[in-house]
């Protein structure tokens, strides 16, 4: 599994522009079950298990991943542009960055030619632009259009029991569907990969409608904040304490008994200790007549940056956790 996130995670989807990801994801799942692709772009994959569910469940990863888009070229061949998803201009400044096949970095005013308030602060997004090495706005419209994305370049890298890379959110929970999908199963099930997370749940509130669940689990990232300085009760979640498990966010609040039944599952997870962030399950607990759902997250350092980095038993509990709750929901054995 951690071999398919290396691989994934090499893979360039921001939002709305997904089309790598989804054809590695079909070329991993194809034989293993039924999927098609709905107009949105998303995967809408049903497995065949062992026994019939008594719930119809689907479990969701989004395959988009943050990044920018280009709105405009200056006449001297920059580009400029805005944000797609949450990214903080810390993350952005002289990062190398990919469109397509052409190469670029983000640059700004140099730090020798700023005032001294200019110094004590980020420089505002609209200040920031991409050098393609383009010496004139023609030259630069030979290699780009407006709209093209760009993605903030990170290299899969292993430290030790954690792994550094771009788009583990939410590439990790697409590795661990996967390996769900091409794996035998205990009972029937949905599986949706989709598209459009970080711009507002757009491709997961389309699949949710065509799925119908009656019950749904969420594989995600979420950020984890036991770094220096800051206090233990704000962490939220801590790597190498296993996945975990929400009980409300600013987009849903969790069903509390599968919320209780993943924390005494046996399998090492945590609680998320924050009213923070929201996912898929925003859209998906909604959906039709209401969904039951819980989301499963891996704690990730640096989230929304080229450089996340997480823990591989963290990922490795929450697909464990992921098949013990879906079995458990399918059986009845979770009410």
């Amino acid at each position: 599994m951690l071999e398919i996130l290396k691989e994934l995670c090499a893979l360039d989807g921001v939002s709305g522009e997904e089309d790598a990801v989804r054809e590695y994801i079909i070329n991993k799942i194809k034989g293993h079950c039924e999927y098609r692709v709905d107009p949105l772009g998303s995967i809408i994959a049903f497995k065949k298990g062992k026994n019939r569910s008594v719930k119809k469940v689907m479990l969701d990863a989004h395959t988009d991943e943050v990044g920018l888009i280009i709105t405009s070229v200056t006449e001297d061949g920059f580009l400029k542009f805005a944000a797609v998803g949450g990214i903080d201009t810390a993350v952005l400044m002289f990062r190398r960055v990919r469109i397509g096949n052409i190469n670029g970095v983000i640059g700004g005013k140099p730090i020798h030619l700023m005032s001294g308030d200019e110094k004590k602060k980020l420089p505002k997004p609209d200040s920031l632009y991409i050098d393609i090495g383009a010496s004139s706005k023609d030259e630069a419209l030979e290699l780009v259009r407006i709209g093209d994305r760009a993605v903030i370049c990170g290299e899969y890298t292993e430290m030790g029991n954690k792994i550094k890379a771009k788009a583990i959110d939410d590439r990790a929970g697409c590795a661990i569907l996967i390996s769900l999908l091409t794996s035998d199963s205990d009972y029937d099930f949905y599986a949706t990969f989709s598209v459009q997370e970080e711009v507002g749940l757009r491709g997961a509130k389309a699949a949710a409608f065509t799925v119908e669940p009656e019950s749904a689990i969420v594989l995600e990232a979420t950020t984890a904040a036991d770094i220096a300085d800051v206090p233990d009760g704000q962490r939220v979640c801590v790597l190498g304490d296993g996945p975990a498990v929400s009980f409300m966010d600013r987009a849903a609040v969790y069903d509390r008994n599968y919320y209780n039944a993943a924390l005494s599952s046996g399998i090492k997870c945590q609680p998320k200790a924050a009213v923070a962030g929201g996912n898929n399950s925003g859209e998906i607990h909604l959906s039709r007549g209401g969904v039951r759902t819980l989301a499963i997250s891996v704690p990730c350092r640096y989230i929304h940056s080229p450089s996340c980095v997480a823990c591989k038993e963290d990922i490795e509990n929450a697909a464990k956790l992921a098949k013990y709750m879906l079995n458990g929901i399918c059986s009845g054995s979770i009410e």
